[in-house]
């Protein structure tokens, strides 16, 4: 990051969706777009030849190289280099895939300007972001993304609330939580409070945010 720009490169297949980016980037202030590529296979050689971003956002689908063909790519060669995908695949599979490969960001096509914002900044501090309209889907399949940079709070997180909060999210009723874990209800809701407070969570659409903004599912 220079002169307190962040530094992007864009790639996507289609020329119309790189130059509609191009104008939504011109008007933040802090954004630089370093370049922009229409074969994803050109993105490797322009870091090699003028130095790195700060993050790439491209397409999930794109010949040659897909998004996550991408990824895996600069995570070997450029592994300070944060990618995001902007994609139109809502495809469960996809995204587990994609951070499974590394990527640090999934946003739909279908966000607005102040979603796309939200995310690099997240990015930039270090975080992950999955598209709000995901995160329903992504709460009820347990094997999400890989753990990314964890918080003070979660790492005060016991394996027994770990464990508790993986079957909540999972929809399991506070019943099976006890039957699964051989505790007792009343034990399984002592962990249940303790997750809400230790989390600042007000419910377990809360606990589901903060789990998968650090990879706990």
């Amino acid at each position: 990051m220079i002169d307190g720009r962040i530094k992007l490169i864009l790639v996507d297949d289609h020329q119309i969706i790189l130059d509609g980016l191009r104008f939504l980037f011109s008007s933040f202030k802090n954004f630089q777009i370093e370049a922009a590529f229409t074969d994803s296979r050109k993105v490797l050689p322009y870091l090699e030849a003028h130095g790195e971003v700060d993050i790439v956002i491209a397409d999930l689908n794109m010949p040659h190289l897909t998004g996550i063909d991408l990824v895996i790519l600069l995570k070997k060669k450029f592994p300070t280099i944060k990618v995001l995908l902007l994609t139109l695949s809502e495809d469960i599979g996809h995204i587990k895939e994609a951070f499974k490969a590394g990527v640090y960001g999934y946003v739909l096509k279908k966000a607005d300007k102040s979603e796309l914002e939200k995310a690099i900044e997240q990015l930039m501090e270090g975080q992950k972001y999955i598209s709000e309209d995901m995160i329903e889907e992504l709460t009820s399949n347990t094997s999400v993304p890989p753990k990314p940079l964890e918080s003070e709070s979660i790492r005060h997180l016991t394996a027994r609330e770990r464990e508790v909060l993986k079957l909540i999210l999972d929809e399991k009723s506070t019943i099976e939580i006890a039957d699964i874990l051989s505790i007792s209800i009343p034990t399984v809701e002592t962990h249940r409070r303790s997750l809400m407070i230790k989390l600042n969570a007000k419910n377990v659409v809360g606990l589901a945010k903060y789990a998968i903004k650090y990879g706990l599912v």
